[in-house]
């Protein structure tokens, strides 16, 4: 428990922090850390590459191309 504030004078002293007040950013810290860990192992990462490889489409010179009897 915390002392009640002793009077010096007129000055008063405050009362000593509790331990969550000194360490509550210790705790914070290490759980986001540890959270923080936990998350970038366990996230998986991008898919695997696709084994065929895509074909260039149709493109709209080529199609007018051919529309008007030309060559390739």
């Amino acid at each position: 428990m915390a002392k009640a504030p002793t009077v010096i004078g007129v000055l008063t002293e405050p009362p000593a922090p509790t331990w969550w007040k000194a360490n509550r950013h210790k705790v914070f810290g290490i759980g986001g850390l540890l959270i923080g860990y936990l998350i970038g192992t366990h996230l998986q990462g991008a898919p695997p590459d696709q084994s065929e490889t895509p074909r260039p489409g149709r493109t709209a010179a080529a199609e007018h191309r051919t529309a008007h009897g030309l060559a390739a």
